[in-house]
């Protein structure tokens, strides 16, 4: 289970250390930096595929998503015209039970003209054991285009790297440790959720071909398939709860015919199922919401980015009981502008925190030092 994200130098995230419970809830005011969280969290995730250059241009480049403020600013005033002392850099990392991870991300060092002045390099990567890196913790260490591995003594590794490699995806040598697999397994297995398209010409609503899907895709297109995989694995029964306490009496069926499968919907007093073409985008968004929060296969976590847009304030309670029962087998990260479910997560005994905006950047509402995990981000 992870217990730290760490984040700094990410457009309001000018250095924040959030702990992470089961069930994590985080609310704020509209500015405060719960979007820019998420969206430091799917930069974190993309270093499992070796992609995180990429999300960071897709993003504008670096210029576009490092913190613009000043270096350090003084209480909580606003400070113009300040120099800085220390490298410009995007820093992003986690800490769990098991391995921890940093990667540090700076400004290239252009030496002849390149399309790709906006890309960041990689300056440092660090896995380490325990809830923050240290040397005595450190178990893989990279420095711009060396990488070195511990075993009972410090080797650095033959292979360079080239400022836009990352250790967790483009290593070649074998021996680096069974360190790598683990720490790769487990951010692939990250699960984003921010926004299902429900129009009327969604993919969803029309049949699909269907192959076997243990997990929702993130815009929700393998419902019916990913629904019928649940319930062939076993684990259909707290799908089946879930519905009939969001919509009690109801039932989901999903139909196979030419290949292609499509979802329906058993209501009380309808004398026929509902097609997906039928139901309201509400009703289409919470069975999303159930099969991304109960997969056939839980992953390590599972991110939602405002679950209650779309939703009628009477699906509110039975969405919180749905996330609190997900994270019984799912660690699970919610940012929500909602106060009613909030307020339900709470009560289902979620750690829970408010970010607020300052000229400093955004903070953790009440978090004072003694509050706030242990972390280092180290030096280049």
């Amino acid at each position: 289970m992870l217990t730290t994200v760490a984040v700094a130098g990410y457009r309001s995230l000018r250095d924040v250390a959030v702990p992470l419970g089961a069930l994590t809830v985080v609310t704020g005011h509209n500015g405060s930096g719960k979007s820019n969280l998420y969206r430091a969290l799917r930069l974190l995730a993309s270093t499992a595929r070796g992609a995180i250059v990429e999300a960071v241009a897709r993003e504008g480049g670096l210029p576009s998503v490092l913190w613009a403020g000043p270096e350090s600013p003084t209480g909580e005033a606003v400070v113009q015209g300040t120099v800085r002392k220390n490298p410009h850099a995007l820093l992003l990392g986690f800490a769990s039970d098991e391995l921890g991870y940093l990667i540090d991300l700076g400004q290239p060092q252009v030496v002849q003209p390149t399309l790709f002045a906006r890309d960041p390099e990689i300056k440092r990567e660090q896995i380490f054991a325990g809830p923050f890196a240290k040397p005595s913790t450190l178990l893989l260490d990279r420095m711009r285009g060396v990488a070195r591995v511990r075993d009972t003594s410090w080797r650095v590794l033959s292979q360079p790297l080239m400022a836009y490699e990352t250790i967790l995806t483009d290593l070649a040598e074998g021996d680096t440790g069974p360190e790598l697999l683990a720490l790769r397994r487990t951010l692939s297995g990250w699960r984003f959720y921010d926004h299902f398209r429900t129009d009327h010409a969604a993919p969803l609503r029309s049949p699909q071909v269907g192959t076997r899907t243990p997990v929702l895709d993130h815009e929700g297109t393998t419902l019916a398939a990913t629904w019928a995989t649940i319930s062939e694995s076993g684990r259909g029964a707290p799908l089946s709860r879930e519905v009939d306490r969001a919509f009690p009496g109801s039932r989901v069926e999903v139909i196979g015919s030419d290949n292609q499968l499509r979802l329906t919907m058993h209501q009380p007093g309808m004398l026929r199922p509902l097609e997906a073409t039928e139901l309201s985008d509400g009703t289409l968004r919470y069975l999303l919401l159930c099969a991304a929060l109960l997969p056939a296969e839980p992953g390590p976590l599972i991110v939602l980015n405002e679950p209650e847009s779309s939703l009628h304030p009477d699906l509110i309670g039975p969405l919180g009981e749905l996330i609190a029962a997900a994270s019984e087998a799912t660690q699970v990260l919610v940012v929500t502008h909602s106060v009613a479910l909030a307020a339900a997560l709470d009560r289902a005994g979620a750690l829970s925190h408010r970010l607020e905006s300052t000229p400093a950047g955004t903070r953790i509402a009440d978090q004072g030092m003694l509050d706030r995990p242990m972390w280092q981000w180290g030096s280049r």
